[in-house]
């Protein structure tokens, strides 16, 4: 397998969805900060030497109404009902969606890396669901960087396998406590939690930019979460 490009922008990603896999879920708001690497290499920082948010920044939110129901829990954990989303009059993930991505993306210097918490059990299949639903594609040299097993790797190999690093907390949440001393804000939106990975990641931005340079992986090997029924016969 070849290597993965180097990537020159990183595009940090979360979405809410219907349910769990199991549910077969759609996605119902998707957000994303775009950073070119330049801002993670030389992170901008505050009076006590915590980094702060790059203040060249793009932002794409999206709310959007699924045709399937929300699970009583997704609803209870993301705010999110069918109903507050029709009230407001959201078309589903639709074709003006994908083109809105693909516009947001085109901006961006590429290649271009993905970069989700738990991205590749649950934000990059199922995005990848949605997308193949409409035979639409992303840019062929896009990778993806998960930096929930990055984050467990890189403390593994800090730690030389101790006791102690098996007893840490990976939610975002628990990283963002560890790493900031706060509570992160506006948990369980798409967009509150992107901010909060982007602050996750800049804490150990050398180290996450080194893994992604190893070992990100090429969007073309993400599979779907499930295949939609209506989804149209795709050329590889």
């Amino acid at each position: 397998m070849s290597k993965a490009p180097r990537a020159e922008t990183f595009v940090f990603l979360d979405l809410e969805a219907t349910g769990l896999p199991s549910a077969e879920p759609e996605i119902a708001e998707l957000s994303l900060f775009a950073v070119h690497r330049s801002s993670l290499e030389n992170p901008e920082r505050d009076d006590s030497g915590a980094p702060v948010l790059p203040r060249v920044l793009d932002k794409l939110t999206l709310c959007m109404s699924p045709t399937r129901p929300f699970t009583a829990k997704a609803s209870e954990i993301t705010g999110l009902s069918s109903e507050g989303l029709a009230r407001s009059r959201k078309a589903g993930f639709d074709g003006a969606v994908v083109r809105t991505l693909q516009a947001f993306l085109s901006r961006q210097e590429g290649p271009i890396c993905l970069v989700a918490h738990n991205g590749f059990d649950y934000d990059f299949p199922l995005l990848c669901t949605e997308l193949q639903r409409l035979g639409a594609h992303l840019p062929r040299d896009t990778i993806c960087l998960d930096t929930l097993p990055a984050l467990r790797g890189l403390d593994r190999a800090h730690s030389h396998g101790t006791r102690a690093q098996g007893r840490k907390g990976y939610s975002l949440g628990s990283l963002f406590h560890r790493y900031f001393h706060a509570e992160p804000s506006a948990a369980h939106s798409a967009e509150g939690d992107v901010h909060t990975l982007l602050m996750v990641f800049l804490h150990r931005a050398a180290e996450l930019l080194s893994w992604a340079d190893e070992q990100a992986r090429s969007w073309l090997h993400i599979e779907p979460m499930y295949m939609p029924p209506d989804s149209p016969h795709l050329q590889s």
